[in-house]
């Protein structure tokens, strides 16, 4: 039976799976998330509606990429003051805030589809920079994040710093480039 120990943050079961075996579901559960928005944005195209609601969903998406931000920077301060258990708090509330946008962005994306830019001059190769990378590290964010958990709830925290100091600058690089890429687009549409 699994528990949580409160002592030291663990999940039993999770101590118990190899670290190969736990990447290489975290790499599957990755990939099928990936492919599934590459089919979604570029192949499966929008269709039709009249929803207030699905209209209101990008800035919903840009609050809780906010959000995210500001409860990662707090896992951070956390963490640097040794208070594990807030850390661990405030990182789970970052992955929630995090999956909440990404239930809300497949929504969004498969009634409306994807949404072309239409700003010209300095502001388009600015744009497609920030997009660019947003969008080639949210693929690399996604296993780096649910790696860095895995280690933590394994025990394995040695190895859960290591590969959190990669994790947490390029989920914030996320978060905030979803939140400025919002705004750009919506000053040009």
């Amino acid at each position: 039976m699994s528990q949580i120990s409160s002592d030291k943050f663990t999940v039993n079961f999770l101590e118990e799976i190899s670290f190969a075996k736990a990447l290489a579901v975290i790499l599957l559960i990755s990939t099928c998330a990936f492919l599934f928005l590459v089919w979604l944005l570029y192949f499966k195209g929008g269709s039709e509606y009249n929803s207030g609601v699905i209209a209101t969903l990008p800035a919903l998406n840009a609050l809780l990429n906010a959000t995210s931000a500001v409860f990662l920077l707090l896992g951070y301060r956390a963490i640097l003051k040794r208070n594990y258990m807030t850390h661990m708090r405030y990182n789970l509330t970052a992955f929630i805030t995090s999956t909440l946008f990404l239930i809300s962005y497949v929504i969004y994306h498969s009634f409306h589809g994807s949404t072309p830019f239409p700003g010209e001059g300095i502001i388009r190769p600015i744009y497609f920079f920030i997009l660019i990378s947003h969008i080639i590290l949210s693929a690399a964010v996604v296993p780096m994040i649910l790696t860095s958990f895995y280690l933590a709830f394994a025990g394995k925290i040695k190895t859960h710093r290591k590969v959190s100091k990669f994790t947490l600058p390029v989920w914030l690089y996320v978060s905030v480039t979803g939140v400025i890429i919002f705004f750009v687009l919506n000053a040009y549409i």
